[in-house]
C-alpha cells in the first residue's frame, strides 16, 4: 500500500509536482479570481483549477495574447520550482516549462520583485499525438532496456538490439542513457566475463 497525502483544496498545488512530476492541461476556460490569485483556468484533466502567480500568467499573456477566449484549447506543461519565494519563505510554486501554439522558444522579460527583472523561457510543446508516440517509445525502450540486463549471451543482446532497430528506439534514452549505449555496454560486460570464465 503506497502512503499519499491528499490536501484538501479546489486547486493544484506544488505538492502536486514533488519529485520531478510533470503535468500537461488543456484550458478549458478562464475565469476571475481572487485579489491574491487573480484568475481561475479551468483545465479538462482535473475538476480542480489552476491558479497561475503572477509570474506564470505575464508570460502566457506575452505568448498567447491577453484575450482568454482564444486560451481555451491551448495546453501547457506545468512542473514545480522548489525555489519559489513568499516574502522570506522558500515556498515553492508551480511553473510552465511548455506550451502550445508556438513554433519556437518563446522568452520575456518580466518584473518579479522589487521591480527586478528576470528573462523567462518557455518551449513548444508537441501536439498531443507526438507526445503519445513519445510516451510509448518510452516504455518500449524501458522493456528492451530491462531485456538487455537480463540477457546472458551476445545472441541475445544483438536480438535484442535489432528489435529496438527495427523499431526505431536505439536512440531513445532510458533514465539518461540510449537504448544503443545500454546494448554496447552489455555485451563489453558478456565479452568481460566470457573472458574472464576462460582465463
Amino acid at each position: 500500500m503506497r502512503v499519499t497525502i491528499e490536501k484538501k483544496t479546489d486547486q493544484l498545488n506544488f505538492e502536486d509536482f514533488l519529485g520531478g512530476v510533470t503535468r500537461v492541461v488543456t484550458i478549458a476556460g478562464v475565469t476571475a479570481g481572487t485579489k491574491e490569485q487573480q484568475y481561475d483556468i479551468a483545465i479538462e484533466e482535473d475538476k480542480r483549477v489552476w491558479r497561475p502567480a503572477v509570474t506564470v500568467l505575464k508570460l502566457l499573456v506575452a505568448a498567447w495574447g491577453d484575450d482568454a477566449t482564444e486560451w481555451v484549447g491551448r495546453r501547457a506543461e506545468l512542473y514545480g520550482d522548489p525555489t519559489i519565494m513568499f516574502g522570506r519563505d522558500r515556498v515553492g510554486g508551480i511553473r510552465v516549462s511548455r506550451i502550445s501554439h508556438i513554433d519556437k522558444p518563446f522568452t520575456a522579460s518580466l518584473t518579479e520583485t522589487r521591480g527586478k527583472r528576470k528573462a523567462h523561457t518557455v518551449d513548444p510543446l508537441p501536439p498531443a499525438d507526438d507526445i503519445d508516440r513519445q510516451l510509448e517509445a518510452h516504455d518500449l525502450a524501458a522493456q528492451v532496456v530491462s531485456a538487455l540486463a537480463d540477457a546472458t549471451t551476445e545472441a541475445e543482446v544483438r536480438e535484442w538490439g535489432n528489435r529496438a532497430h527495427a523499431r526505431n528506439l536505439l536512440d531513445v534514452p532510458v533514465d539518461g542513457v540510449t537504448v544503443r549505449d545500454r546494448a554496447t555496454a552489455r555485451l563489453a560486460e558478456i565479452e568481460a566475463e566470457m573472458a574472464g570464465g576462460a582465463a
